[in-house]
């Protein structure tokens, strides 16, 4: 995973946050913005960050955005150009395409372009988007303190069936399971022979260090 690059496009508030996040976690992002100060100021936050248009086919085929795995349209205001960058992108081939909306018809509109996920910055923090889009079974993520979060993760189909103490979170990886959410209710303080279903989302606290270790072997079961 860790192997994944993210280009971002438009670095106002929410999409500057959403990319230092992701270097935080460790990848690689390339920045992109009209306005040079903006990029000034994030050229040494980011992996490379530069100014240019980003509804500019050749610009960003110069810029070998055809190689990234992931494409974020975080613009501001102008939908016109929100929904032309997203279009290129597209046509680009980029693996997975995010991108913000700022009304539920532009929202509407980026459904059509058949963009991987739309995202509302009223709703979603660029901070929470980050570590959704490094981590496939991460549904909800809530940052407690600096330390520690709380994250909902979607039980992988390969853990169906086994207990909890089999998983044994809180001695491997320093984290627990707090809750179970499923189709037939939610479980508070689940017991250590509770075991998990298919569709289960398990609530689960910890060090953020610790969760990040638990979300990546769950990945890899």
């Amino acid at each position: 995973m860790k192997q994944q690059q993210f280009v971002v496009i438009g670095l106002g508030r929410f999409g500057a946050s959403l990319a230092l996040e992701l270097m935080d976690l460790g990848y690689e992002v390339l920045g992109i913005d009209r306005d040079e100060e903006v990029v000034d100021e994030l050229s040494s936050q980011l992996t490379h960050a530069v100014t240019a248009d980003a509804t500019d086919e050749e610009v960003l085929k110069s810029l070998g955005i055809r190689n990234f795995d992931c494409g974020v349209v975080a613009i501001g205001n102008d939908i016109q150009m929100s929904i032309l960058s997203t279009i290129l992108l597209k046509e680009l081939g980029l693996k997975t395409v995010v991108s913000k909306a700022i009304s539920v018809l532009h929202g509407r509109a980026l459904e059509k372009l058949g963009v991987d996920r739309v995202i509302f910055p009223e709703r979603d923090m660029g901070v929470r988007v980050a570590h959704q889009l490094v981590s496939p079974n991460l549904l909800d993520y809530i940052e407690i303190s600096k330390e520690y979060s709380i994250v909902e993760l979607k039980a992988p189909s390969c853990l169906e069936g086994k207990s909890l103490s089999e998983l044994n979170p809180r001695a491997r990886y320093g984290c627990s399971i707090v809750a179970l959410q499923r189709k037939q209710g939610i479980i508070i303080a689940p017991t250590a022979m509770d075991r998990l279903e298919q569709g289960d989302i398990m609530v689960v606290i910890g060090a953020k260090k610790n969760l990040e270790e638990f979300e990546e072997m769950i990945s890899e079961e």
